[in-house]
């Protein structure tokens, strides 16, 4: 009977996230209110299919602790000192500023002690590292100005909550500790050796087991061992009476330096988006939604000063890094002014403790959850608010002389040919468009460059392209670097234009624009044609077989480009040619093979020489 309990558990819990998450995402809410909306559903305030949330609650706060080791992982001495200024600038401005205001209303407006008011202060604080990240993702905003640095934000806030989470039990009225009749230096005692234990072993005794375990090359066994030291680590530390999440993270923070640790991240992985979609999924369960139904209005005003307390903060941390816009900062505040996950295992621990009643416990994750689904609809409004447009700095005067190459565009590609002809003391002039592109390659290399637009007359009548020999096209935008062709094939008709082009599509347009079809060059041909040969040497061919392989197929698909240069427009024709191409080219293969491969073994069996 306790059997199938279990399995109509597990049940639910699937059929849940499988319709919920899905969902939630095709809605771009994020998965994890996904996870938190099906908890809410199948829990005791829902539909009630599962009533008690605490039998899984142990095994959900493993999620938690994956994610910290994961985090541990990112987290080497190099990379934390190289964004130490973002992280322990502006992460700590977010972090305290907005924990001492939202402490201060708890004491003055809600009556909490200092203590409590501290915590909940600082949880309140956190926002969610695996719901921002997954929207940055999404959005393909990782790079941004602003996505570094709420990246940096979130780092701090999990690096503060390691030891809040840690110290709650010690801040705890001594009657409401667990190791209440132990004395206080033996307790701290206890908890110092554990953390040797965990920080010894992991520098000296985990790095050999590995070593050992991956000899063995088995996948298995290296993800159970994986789960073993977070596992293992988290057992040590509620042995000691703390968070198992400390222990984790430091295991982590042991192993950053790691040669395994790519791989202990991609083994943790699936485990570690599992139980942390339980965890929320627990969380979501222990919604009180009949205190929302008893008080609406309170809880949506709890809920709109929460974002209000932190976007001020939020906003200074935009405004004092100088390469974020207005804007930008407005989306540094829509994406971290929700709460965090970490606000969950900190309420829920403070609760345990007494620190919080169950009413105050209710209501902080009842605003927390609410405050963290605001976030993807602050998100969509703030992408829709309107881009102030910045004062564009002058173009560039342009007093290099004659040049024998002027150079479009100074990006990746225009670099590597700049370089080239600067090494063979050809004198050159690069436009680019980008005044941050501008600034570094002079802060680099101090080469010839000026901002300024290519595909404008004047720009390129002051940098004497008329009496440069050759024009090279090397801007990545395939509009403009078509406009510029024209304008320059107008203007100079007899200067050589070498042009980059990022597809077929694109190389057809410039290749109307050019005199010869060779000097148009598609910018990824022929590194893949490159890879294609080691490719093929590493599936056992040699070298010479390789390297004929491809060059076979580059002189082919050559010629097949100047062939539907000529029905390029013609949509039925360009298919045409590419299937007789495609077959031509297999034949052209088969019979290479076919060939007979002469070597002086070969030679020597096939012609024996006449004596």
């Amino acid at each position: 009977m306790q059997t199938h309990s279990w399995l109509a558990s597990v049940l639910v819990f699937l059929v849940a996230v499988v319709i919920a998450v899905p969902l939630s995402r095709k809605l771009k809410l994020g998965s994890v209110l996904g996870y938190l909306a099906a908890g809410v559903v199948i829990g005791p305030y829902g539909l009630k299919w599962i009533q008690n949330s605490d039998a899984i609650a142990g095994v959900s706060e493993l999620g938690v602790a994956l994610l910290l080791f994961v985090i541990g992982l990112e987290l080497s001495p190099q990379r934390l000192w190289v964004m130490r200024r973002a992280v322990f600038g502006a992460g700590a401005l977010q972090v305290f500023g907005t924990a001492l205001v939202l402490a201060l209303i708890a004491v003055f407006g809600f009556d909490f002690k200092p203590v409590p008011a501290v915590v909940v202060g600082l949880g309140l604080a956190f926002s969610s590292t695996a719901f921002g990240l997954q929207i940055l993702a999404e959005r393909r905003e990782l790079q941004s100005p602003y996505g570094r640095q709420a990246f940096a934000v979130l780092l701090f806030q999990d690096l503060v909550a390691i030891p809040l989470i840690a110290a709650i039990p010690l801040l705890a009225d001594p009657g409401n500790l667990h190791a209440a009749s132990m004395p206080s230096w033996l307790s701290a005692l206890r908890v110092a050796g554990v953390i040797a234990v965990v920080v010894v072993g992991g520098r000296y005794a985990l790095r050999p087991i590995f070593r050992a375990v991956a000899k063995t090359e088995l996948i298995e066994i290296s993800t159970a061992v994986a789960l073993l030291v977070v596992m293992g680590t988290a057992w040590l530390m509620q042995l000691a009476g703390i968070s198992m999440a400390l222990g984790t993270f430091l295991a982590g923070v042991l192993l950053a330096d790691s040669e395994y640790r790519h791989e202990l991240e991609s083994n943790i992985a699936p485990f570690e988006g599992l139980l942390l979609g339980l965890f929320f999924i627990t969380v979501g369960m222990g919604v009180n939604l009949h205190l929302l139904e008893r008080h609406p209005w309170a809880v949506a005003g709890l809920v709109i000063l929460l974002l209000a307390c932190k976007a001020p903060a939020l906003a200074l941390v935009g405004r004092l890094n100088s390469r974020m816009s207005n804007a930008d900062a407005m989306k540094l505040v829509a994406l971290l002014a929700g709460g965090g996950e970490f606000a969950f295992v900190v309420f829920k621990l403070a609760h345990e403790q007494g620190l919080l009643t169950r009413t105050q416990h209710g209501l902080l994750v009842l605003v927390v959850t609410l405050g963290m689904a605001a976030v993807p609809l602050l998100v969509l409004a703030a992408a829709k608010l309107p881009t102030p447009k910045l004062p564009r700095r002058e173009y560039d005067t342009i007093d290099a002389g004659v040049p024998r190459v002027v150079i479009a565009g100074f990006g990746r590609v225009g670099q590597i040919v700049g370089r080239l002809l600067r090494a063979r003391g050809i004198p050159f002039v690069a436009l680019e468009n980008s005044i941050e592109q501008v600034d570094l390659s002079r802060r680099l290399a101090g080469t010839n460059i000026f901002f300024g637009d290519p595909s404008r007359a004047e720009i390129l009548r002051a940098a004497q392209a008329g009496k440069a020999e050759v024009f090279v096209l090397a801007t990545d935008d395939p509009a403009a670097n078509v406009r510029t062709a024209r304008i320059v094939r107008r203007l100079f008709p007899k200067l050589r234009i070498i042009a980059r082009a990022r597809n077929r599509q694109h190389a057809f347009r410039l290749m109307d624009l050019t005199s010869d079809p060779d000097d148009v060059v598609r910018e990824t041909f022929y590194s893949s044609l490159k890879m294609a040969a080691l490719t093929l040497k590493a599936l056992g061919l040699s070298d010479d077989e390789a390297h004929a392989s491809v060059a076979l197929f580059r002189e082919h698909d050559e010629q097949l480009l100047r062939d539907q240069h000529l029905v390029y427009d013609d949509d039925v024709a360009l298919r045409q040619t590419t299937r007789e191409a495609y077959e031509e080219l297999q034949g052209l293969f088969e019979a290479d093979s076919a060939r007979p491969k002469v070597t002086p073994d070969a030679s020597s069996a096939v012609s024996p020489p006449v004596h």
